[in-house]
C-alpha cells in the first residue's frame, strides 16, 4: 500500500469497527465503506441505509473529510435542545505524520540494504500505516453510528444534511480568533465548574453518586488508557508476533479506553450543564422573592424562574431516566465483548509464538544431532 491510497474496508479484518454502539435500532444505519488517504487529509465514503421517511432515498452515500465531521459535532454540541444529552465526543484528527515520515526515510534509504530487508521493513510499516487509519476510519464510524443508534440525535437536521447532500458542504476550520474564543470558553467553564462544584450543592442524591463515580471512572480510564498504551507501544517494538499482539491490543483495548474516557468526558459535561441549570433556578428564585419583596418587575422575576424551573427538570428528567442509564448500559456491553475478543486473539497469537519455538528448538535439535555425529 502506497502512502497515499485506498484501504478496503469491507473484509474480515475490519468488521465490527463500530461495536462501542449497540445498534439495536436498525431504521438508519450508518457506516464508512472506503476510505482514501492524501498527504494532507483522508476523504471518508459515508454509506447510509434507512426505513426513515425524512430522507429521499432509502440508501446513499457522500464523501466527508474530517473537518465535516467537526462542523457536525459542533452544532450538535452548540445546540440547546440538546443540553439533557450526552454529546457524542468528536473523532480524533487524523494523523499520519509519523508513518509517512518512516516510509519517506526507508525509501531514502533503500540503497544502503538488502532487497529482503528493504522488503521486510516496507511490509512492517504498511502494517503499521494500515492500522493506524483503521484506527481513523473506526474513531469516524463510531461517532456516527452513536448519531445514528440515538433516538434524538438521529433526526437532527444537520445529520440529516451530513448524510445525505451529495456535494462538499464548504465547512471551514476555525480561524485564530474563533479558536482563541474557544479556548476562553473553555477556560471559563473549567472555571465555572470548579467554583459549582464547592459552591453548589446538588438537591439529587441520584447525581451526586453519579459525580462521584463519573470523576473516579474517568480517571481510572484515563489511566488505563496510558498504561496500555505503553504496552501495546512496547509490543510493537519487540518481535514481528508481538506487533500482531499490540495492533489487536490498540484496536480492541486502547481504543476502547481512549474512546470512553471522552465519552466519560462528555458525560461529566452533562453533570455540569444540569449543575448550572441548578445554580440558575436558585438564583432566580432568589431573585423572585427579592422582586415580591420590593413589589417591583414581579411578573419578569416570575417567568424567569418558570423558565429556569422548566429548564433544569427537563434537564434532569432527560439525564437521570435516559442518558446516564444508557451510558452504562453501552459501555459495559462494549468493554466485556472487547475484552473477550482481545483474550481470544491473544490466545491465538500465543498458540503461533508455540509452534514458532517448537520449530525453533526443533531445528536447534536436528543441527545439534547433525553437528554430532561430524
Amino acid at each position: 500500500m502506497s502512502v497515499n491510497g485506498s484501504v478496503d474496508l469491507n473484509n474480515d479484518e475490519t468488521k465490527g469497527r463500530s461495536e462501542t454502539v449497540d445498534l439495536t435500532d436498525q431504521s438508519l444505519l450508518v457506516d464508512i465503506s472506503d476510505a482514501l488517504s492524501e498527504r494532507d487529509k483522508v476523504k471518508f465514503t459515508v454509506h447510509t441505509k434507512t426505513t426513515l421517511p425524512d430522507f429521499a432515498k432509502p440508501e446513499f452515500s457522500v464523501v466527508r473529510l474530517h473537518e465535516e465531521f467537526i462542523w457536525l459535532h459542533d452544532r450538535i454540541e452548540e445546540n440547546e435542545k440538546y443540553e439533557g444529552f450526552i454529546i457524542p465526543p468528536a473523532p480524533p484528527r487524523p494523523d499520519f505524520d509519523a508513518s509517512r515520515e518512516k516510509l519517506q526515510r526507508l525509501g531514502e534509504g533503500e540503497g544502503t540494504m538488502t532487497e529482503d530487508e528493504f522488503k521486510k521493513m516496507k511490509a512492517e510499516l504498511e502494517a503499521e500505516y494500515l492500522a493506524t487509519f483503521k484506527k481513523t476510519v473506526a474513531m469516524h464510524e463510531v461517532f456516527l453510528c452513536r448519531l445514528a443508534s440515538h433516538p434524538v440525535f438521529k433526526a437532527d437536521p444537520n445529520f440529516k444534511v451530513f448524510l445525505e447532500y451529495e456535494n462538499d458542504l464548504s465547512v471551514r476550520t476555525k480561524n485564530k480568533k474563533e479558536r482563541l474564543e474557544t479556548l476562553i470558553r473553555s477556560f471559563s467553564k473549567s472555571t465555572d465548574e470548579k467554583i459549582l462544584a464547592t459552591t453548589q450543592k446538588d438537591i439529587d442524591d441520584f447525581f451526586e453518586r453519579q459525580n462521584t463515580f463519573l470523576l473516579e471512572y474517568y480517571a481510572h480510564v484515563k489511566d488505563a488508557a496510558s498504561k496500555s498504551d505503553r504496552m501495546a507501544l512496547t509490543h510493537k517494538r519487540e518481535f514481528k508476533i508481538e506487533g500482531r499482539v499490540a495492533s489487536d491490543e490498540d484496536l480492541k483495548l486502547v481504543d476502547l479506553l481512549r474512546y470512553y474516557q471522552r465519552e466519560s468526558s462528555a458525560a461529566k459535561d452533562l453533570l455540569y450543564r444540569r449543575l448550572r441549570c441548578l445554580a440558575n433556578y436558585e438564583s432566580a428564585n432568589k431573585t423572585l422573592d427579592k422582586a415580591r419583596a420590593r413589589n417591583r418587575e414581579v411578573h419578569a422575576a416570575e417567568l424567569s424562574q418558570h423558565e429556569a424551573c422548566e429548564k433544569f427538570e427537563k434537564i434532569s428528567s432527560k439525564a437521570q431516566e435516559v442518558e446516564l442509564q444508557e451510558f452504562k448500559t453501552r459501555r459495559v456491553a462494549a468493554f466485556k465483548r472487547h475484552l473477550i475478543e482481545l483474550a481470544e486473539l491473544e490466545v491465538k497469537h500465543a498458540k503461533v509464538k508455540h509452534l514458532s519455538l517448537q520449530l525453533l528448538l526443533f531445528r536447534l535439535t536436528m543441527h545439534s544431532n547433525s553437528m554430532f555425529f561430524l
